[in-house]
């Protein structure tokens, strides 16, 4: 019986896995130099939610409405959390503004990411 196929099936599983392993394994020390860049900011749990999922790769833009469903509160409570983390310098705003308005990390953050 010839078990090629299978292990070329395996192996082929095998290097996708550690593939992926090293990818989440490059985020951890980027992530640790971003809570470490805060210092004494002080974050509330909604905060550190919301940024984790921004640290993690968040897709499309975050606005005030996403900002509440994902941190499951009010539209005014997400207003008052983003703006504390852009007075703080942690987010920047979008250049569109009204309903467009979004929000990123700030280039200081994205380069704790490994980003540019």
């Amino acid at each position: 019986m010839d078990i090629t196929p299978w292990m070329v099936w395996f192996l082929g599983c095998l290097g996708r896995a550690i593939e992926h392993a090293q990818g989440i394994l490059e985020t951890v020390p980027a992530k640790a130099r971003f809570w470490e860049s805060l210092g004494e900011f002080r974050l509330n749990e909604r905060q550190r939610l919301v940024l984790n999922r921004l640290l993690e790769g968040f897709e499309g833009k975050l606005t005030t409405s996403k900002w509440a469903k994902l941190a499951k509160c009010s539209h005014d409570t997400a207003l008052r959390d983003i703006a504390a983390l852009v007075r703080g310098g942690i987010l920047v705003r979008s250049s569109e503004g009204g309903r467009s308005t979004s929000y990123g990390l700030a280039k200081s953050a994205e380069s704790s990411r490994g980003e540019t």
